[in-house]
């Protein structure tokens, strides 16, 4: 199957999963499940992509392992950490701002929203999967397993630091400064945008640069619109310490140690 048919079928899968993960949500009256299936879409996408693709066997397995690695664990970490508490902040205010109409304003302006999004992020993965030429594992392949390495290090790392952090009642109010919390604030972040870029490689590995317009816009996302920019709106005013852990530790990009460096 050609990459332009996987990608019109992604569509197709993604507008029916999102549905039905929207109908779920009404059920539990709780938006944040989409959270939850970010990760386990892109594995679905990914498996339907070696099912009904071309590309190259080493490449697609390769492909395939990183991403449902990558997904199921991060569905996993969401949806133990979101047990028994309400509805994320951010869908609890647009609930509020929308009133009655929000069951159906929610469909489009989260979950739809949301899916067009995995389509644009997954673009890479689509590719590759699709892609017969080149027919071997090459420096591209293996770029993005070593970024994705990196990235998993810190995203998974870092979740695991602050649960361990935060399952300490000591720590109750306290700010998470070291490991990879020493060198950026939110290594989570920083670790998925290095993974999408190495999902990037893929792409590259079978000549699609436009492929790469997947990373640009996971990191712009996660660094300047939902994820470190939404996070820290609040933070300065209801953790003690924040303003100083701010100060010395840069938000996004990790500092190098023995240099002073922020952003």
């Amino acid at each position: 199957m050609t990459v332009i048919w996987l990608l019109l079928v992604a569509a197709a899968v993604i507008a029916g999963s999102m549905t039905l993960v929207w109908l779920l949500s009404l059920a539990l009256r709780n938006a944040g499940i989409v959270d939850v299936f970010w990760g386990l879409g892109f594995t679905l996408l990914a498996g339907l992509g070696v099912w009904l693709g071309s590309g190259d066997p080493g490449r697609s397995a390769l492909t395939l392992a990183l991403v449902a690695v990558w997904g199921v664990r991060l569905a996993a970490h969401i949806g133990w950490r979101n047990r028994g508490k309400p509805e994320d902040f951010r869908y609890q205010e647009f609930r509020r701002n929308a009133g009655s109409a929000f069951w159906w304003r929610s469909y489009f302006t989260v979950f739809m929203l949301q899916g067009g999004v995995m389509w644009v992020v997954a673009l890479p993965l689509m590719v590759a999967l699709s892609s017969p030429q080149p027919p071997a594992v090459g420096a591209w392949d293996v770029l993005a397993l070593v970024l994705w390495v990196t990235g998993f290090a810190f995203e998974a790392g870092g979740d695991l630091q602050l649960a361990r952090f935060k399952s300490n009642p000591a720590n109750r109010g306290r700010v998470l400064s070291s490991g990879f919390w020493g060198l950026t604030r939110h290594p989570n972040y920083f670790g998925d945008a290095v993974i999408w870029w190495g999902f990037g490689c893929l792409g590259l590995a079978v000549g699609a640069w436009w492929a790469l317009v997947s990373p640009i816009v996971m990191t712009f996302l996660l660094w300047r619109v939902s994820g470190v920019a939404m996070l820290e709106r609040t933070m300065v005013d209801t953790k003690p310490g924040y303003r100083e852990y701010l100060e010395s530790t840069p938000a996004f990009l990790p500092r190098i140690p023995g240099l002073r460096r922020r952003g």
